[in-house]
């Protein structure tokens, strides 16, 4: 099965989506990332909380969704409805989920303090991938509808929203 985390910019949120959820992955599921409007480089505060957590950066770079390796089984948004952004709507066959995280590319003040703001995205992200992988995913990948309801709940639990 393969995820897409989509934003975007993918430079920093859905980055740390797809290094996560590939960290966490059991064989058969595989994770990407892309944006609709990519940056063309991925945020350095990513890659060094990546690095901080022992998880690999290996291979992480920003990039177009209409370049993707595979089609997507799933696709998750993960731009912050708080913030006033326009998530983009993938168009394919894929189930949907909306999972809003702030951009922390977009954090001012002390270092400290930006930090601070990645931390919370990596953590976020990383309680809905964890929360994600505890499903029943193989009863689930049988019935998407019960499958969407689940991805959706995690959103609403895991993640704020306006």
């Amino acid at each position: 099965m393969n995820v897409l985390f989509l934003c975007t910019g993918n430079s920093c949120r859905s980055i740390l989506a797809e290094a996560i959820f590939n960290h966490l992955a059991p064989e058969e599921w595989q994770a990407m990332s892309a944006g609709s409007q990519p940056t063309g480089q991925v945020h350095p505060r990513s890659l060094a909380l990546l690095e901080r957590e022992g998880i690999s950066i290996e291979g992480l770079f920003s990039k177009s969704w209409d370049k993707l390796p595979v089609v997507p089984d799933i696709v998750i948004t993960v731009c912050g409805n708080a913030a006033g952004e326009t998530c983009p709507t993938y168009l394919g066959p894929a189930l949907r989920a909306h999972w809003g995280v702030d951009d922390p590319a977009k954090a001012i003040g002390t270092e400290d303090e930006i930090n601070a703001v990645f931390t919370q995205a990596y953590r976020a992200l990383r309680e809905g991938i964890e929360t994600f992988f505890s499903l029943p995913l193989e009863e689930l990948r049988q019935n998407p509808s019960a499958f969407r309801t689940k991805l959706d709940y995690i959103g609403l639990l895991k993640f704020k929203q306006s």
